[in-house]
């Protein structure tokens, strides 16, 4: 068996996304599956050096996981020669510099998104991997989503006919933190640490709707803090000052209209976290994070407006369930797979960073719409 041992700095591992998304549920259980296999007895092996500031959650991961390396000194990993790709779960505000220590070193870089905290920043960072040689790449978890697959499988499959519009729910009662402690960070609500839900989340609508439905062409978006006050980690009750919610419409190229609503202050009564409803001409879809129902053009219902009665159509039950055709691992584990073959074997890896910067892109274009009050055209890069 040839195994390509490699070295991975994972830095930020100790955040709540870094923990349980890249380190958990991604290397280390392809650590305990033996590898990425990339052919008749080759495999790739990663071997992960943990990085983080502060040493007894370094140590409390490794525990857990049985990774055997950590370090708060990120700069003495980057001299090891061993450790050939540079990872970065940090806090936004953190990442440029880290990347482009990690770049001027000859490190591969992978990193969460948003890549940076404006698009001018990102496009450095994707130009200098680029000059520098170096293979490079964003976090692009939902594509790999079975919900998302099996609306791209039906897309492929001509389900939809002419796709009309997309129509996307995403969100969840986020506690404020007094009487019941809170389930995101708190730097996630004030701007002045690069937080707000338009800066987190368009960068995840920009490459899902360009991957699956069609380029974006313009944004309309308004934002909303809806909770002006909450408690931090320290218990102690601090302002609001990003937006915990916003409202977007996207025009695509293809001429779709696509709606997102995007909220950490709402209850939620649907089927999942996050669902899109594609309709098209002749049939609809509703995928959440896993499952998808569709209804075709031959089992929808011909309802009549009429308040004065009670419905008499139960609309759930005319849609039917997409059954399970293929074996789903975890998104974020799937990339990272295609990204250690992207850098050893050195095959296609289309999410770069210019595809992260574009991500960084539309949400700066969605806050100028907010500010502005305006539709805001998305320029070519």
């Amino acid at each position: 068996m040839k195994a390509h041992n490699i070295g991975i700095i994972m830095n930020g591992v100790t955040g709540r996304m870094g923990t349980n998304q890249h380190l958990l549920r991604s290397i280390a259980e392809i650590i305990k599956q033996g590898g990425v296999k990339i052919g008749a007895g080759e495999v790739i092996t990663p071997d992960p050096v943990l990085v983080g500031r502060d040493e007894n959650k370094l140590q409390k991961l490794c525990a857990l996981t049985g990774i055997s390396k950590s370090s708060t000194n990120l700069d003495e990993v980057l001299e090891d020669p061993h450790n050939i790709i540079y990872f970065d779960a940090q806090t936004t505000g953190r990442r440029a510099d880290a990347v482009r220590k990690a770049v001027k070193k000859g490190k591969h870089i992978y990193c969460e998104k948003p890549i940076a905290v404006n698009t001018k920043e990102a496009m450095e960072l994707y130009e200098l991997c680029k000059h520098a040689g170096v293979k490079n790449g964003v976090v692009q978890d939902k594509l790999w989503l079975p919900g998302i697959v099996k609306l791209k499988r039906l897309i492929q499959q001509g389900f939809f006919g002419k796709i009309l519009s997309v129509r996307g729910e995403f969100g969840y009662w986020v506690f404020e933190g007094d009487s019941i402690p809170a389930q995101r960070p708190s730097w996630n609500y004030r701007k002045e640490d690069d937080g707000g839900i338009i800066v987190d989340m368009l960068c995840h609508w920009r490459y899902v709707l360009d991957n699956v439905f069609g380029k974006v062409k313009a944004v309309s978006c308004l934002g909303a803090t809806h909770i002006p006050e909450r408690v931090d980690e320290q218990g102690n009750t601090y302002k609001c000052t990003a937006d915990d919610a916003a409202y977007a419409t996207f025009e695509l190229e293809n001429g779709i209209i696509a709606q997102f609503n995007s909220s950490w202050a709402v209850r939620v009564r649907r089927d999942d976290l996050l669902t899109l409803q594609v309709d098209g001409t002749k049939g609809s879809a509703v995928a959440g994070l896993r499952e998808c129902y569709i209804q075709h053009y031959g089992n929808t219902p011909k309802p009549v407006w009429n308040p004065d009665i009670a419905q008499p159509i139960n609309f759930f039950e005319g849609w039917s369930k997409v059954p399970e055709q293929e074996v789903y691992d975890n998104a974020f584990k799937v990339q990272w797979e295609l990204f250690l073959k992207h850098v050893v074997k050195d095959e296609p890896f289309p999410w770069d960073l210019r595809e992260g910067v574009k991500g960084v892109q539309l949400a700066e274009k969605g806050l100028e719409s907010w500010s502005k009050r305006c539709w805001v055209t998305i320029p070519e890069l």
